[in-house]
């Protein structure tokens, strides 16, 4: 049995690969593993400035890309 990488409470964004007419772009939290759809695991993830949730499938994530806070030197 195939297992998940990613996990509940992860941040992860869609991949620069993925091309399609829907708005995927920022940072998502997986909500709930999914069984997979055939040989493909799936997520629910959720944006924080979006109502829905979304189904992904696991070769369209990667893990998101955090800014890090600038901190000045002093």
């Amino acid at each position: 049995m195939t297992r998940h990488i990613y996990s509940i409470g992860q941040q992860v964004s869609f991949g620069e690969r993925v091309v399609s007419y829907l708005k995927r772009t920022g940072v998502f939290t997986i909500t709930k593993l999914l069984p997979p759809l055939g040989a493909e695991l799936q997520y629910r993830v959720k944006s924080a400035g979006e109502v829905h949730e979304r189904v992904a499938s696991e070769h369209e994530l990667q893990v998101a890309e955090l800014e890090k806070p600038i901190v000045a030197a002093g």
